[in-house]
């Protein structure tokens, strides 16, 4: 066995041993020629005699070699010393992103994703090379101490073209994130790796594996059999948007999952900008990862957040802005005069109905070909105050909205409203969705920068209130992204939208009067 102290080659030394494993021992090295630190995998001398397992660790160093990329292990050098196989990685200080999820347990949702982005992206270059890791799992992706994550260990990596070196059958892999298809001993490829990759995304987010058994195989046939536990029960905070990238990404049926990592990757970062929205902040490697998003995906995040210190010169001026709003908003009480109807509110203190006029509602559907419409003479059913009455999505085969991102319906508040809750009273439960706002348009598209996120449908039920920032907004758009289980269709009654009642001191009133409070009622009808 190579022991530390010795030399390879005459030119790496090796001071530490750092991990080991069934094929090989990997050692902190020192390279005297570059005077540099490396990463050393050398092969157990046992193992190297078994031509099959010395063709699978040179493979890894081949596999490797043709990857450049920032979130990949690269690999410097190979060789040989006096039988000793070895393969030469740039070091990477830090740790694993599993002994990161032991430390931390549940990862900030924002990091998670940025992780399963870079994670991505490293997997797709391998793909684009025709390269299957085969063993994604957070042991095998390293987070350098500026919180990058590189991926590491193509041992078991295999071009798409190249005959198994193993038996009929084998597994290889963890099977705490093997895909279906790898447990079977079926053909592997990029997207068992996605697969795995989202299995990892569950752990971030939950700080546990999905699956537990007795043994391997056990965990490999849970993985073939059992639906994947809800990630929202197992952590209520995760949106409704990750959740459907979750469930795709480890979808059993491969139809039904991620066919590439382009379409993974895109969700994600739609996800990614989600989140930051809604947590109103961004951090650790979210902020770096965020900064590589395209532009329109970036777009959707309000400056603010983007740019933080922008906020303090804007706040006196909006002190300002607020108390002249507030006196205009006052007289505003007497709108609604367009055929309206006004939703039933819930006695809760400090809000009220908004007001919307009977040809408010309209569907919205722009990925449907070729005529973009989701039953446009039934969205009046939404806001007619009459339970008995619903509008309903098309009928998609196995539920999967025909592939589209989403269908929705929304409401015209003209000339706006500050929403702060939204009532859903639907047929069915168990869907998912977001709730958009947009100020003018409405906007064409879902990915359209008007299109602002303000709220989120976890698993809904058949009445589902989403509380709202508060923010003015004309239109306010349910975007209906999982239907619900086993169902072809969803069918909403009501979208009831409520704004805050703002109470002022009142003048002191001429004798003989009565002062009432103002409201905010600027968005009425």
């Amino acid at each position: 066995m190579t022991a530390v102290g010795t030399s390879l080659s005459g030119r790496y030394r090796l001071d530490a041993q750092i991990g080991a494993g069934g094929m090989s021992t990997v050692f902190r090295a020192f390279d005297t020629t570059l005077e540099r630190q490396v990463a050393i995998k050398v092969m157990h001398l046992h193992i190297a005699a078994d031509a099959d397992q010395l063709e699978r660790f040179r493979r890894e160093a081949r596999a490797v070699a043709r990857l450049s990329h920032p979130h990949v292990v690269g690999v410097i050098d190979a060789g040989e010393d006096d039988g000793t196989q070895y393969i030469v990685f740039e070091y990477v200080q830090g740790e694993t992103l599993k002994e990161r999820i032991r430390r931390l347990g549940k990862l900030p949702i924002s990091e998670a994703v940025a992780y399963a982005i870079e994670i991505a992206r490293a997997l797709g270059a391998a793909h684009e090379q025709g390269i299957v890791h085969r063993d994604v799992k957070p042991q095998n992706v390293l987070i350098d101490e500026e919180g990058t994550a590189k991926v590491t260990d193509f041992g078991i990596a295999r071009t798409r073209d190249q005959a198994g070196l193993t038996q009929d059958g084998r597994v290889l892999g963890t099977t705490d994130y093997v895909s279906p298809e790898q447990a079977l001993g079926h053909p592997v490829t990029g997207q068992s790796d996605l697969y795995s990759l989202g299995i990892v995304l569950f752990e971030m987010l939950t700080g546990d594996v999905p699956f537990k058994g007795e043994g391997q195989v056990a965990v490999a046939m849970k993985h073939v059999r059992e639906d994947l536990p809800d990630v929202q029960i197992r952590r209520p905070e995760v949106s409704s948007a990750l959740a459907a990238v979750v469930d795709r990404a480890t979808a059993k049926d491969l139809d039904e999952r991620y066919p590439d990592d382009q379409q993974f990757i895109s969700d994600l970062e739609d996800v990614l900008s989600i989140e930051v929205s809604r947590s109103g902040q961004i951090t650790g490697e979210a902020t770096v990862v965020f900064k590589t998003l395209p532009a329109k995906t970036r777009r959707r995040v309000p400056t603010f957040v983007q740019h933080p210190m922008r906020l303090f010169a804007v706040l006196a001026f909006l002190a300002v802005v607020a108390v002249a709003l507030a006196i205009l908003l006052e007289d505003n009480t007497t709108r609604g005069t367009r055929n309206a109807v006004t939703p039933p509110a819930k006695s809760v203190p400090g809000t009220r109905g908004v007001s919307l006029a009977q040809d408010s509602a309209h569907d919205y559907d722009p990925f449907g070909a070729p005529d973009q419409e989701e039953h446009p003479e039934d969205a009046k059913n939404v806001v007619d105050g009459d339970p008995n009455t619903s509008w309903k999505t098309e009928r998609y085969t196995g539920g999967t909205l025909g592939g589209k991102s989403g269908v929705g319906i929304y409401v015209d508040a003209d000339p706006g409203a500050n929403g702060n809750r939204l009532q859903i009273d639907s047929i069915e439960t168990g869907w998912r969705g977001t709730i958009y706002g947009a100020r003018s348009g409405p906007p064409k598209t879902i990915t359209d920068p008007g299109w602002v996120v303000i709220g989120d449908i976890g698993r809904a039920t058949k009445t589902t209130t989403i509380d709202l920032p508060g923010t003015r907004y004309r239109y306010f758009l349910v975007w209906i992204q999982q239907l619900p289980p086993g169902k072809e269709s969803l069918g909403i009654k009501e979208v009831r939208l409520y704004q805050r009642v703002m109470n002022r001191v009142p003048a002191t009133p001429a004798a003989g009067t009565r002062s009432e409070p103002a409201t905010d009622d600027a968005a009425a009808g």
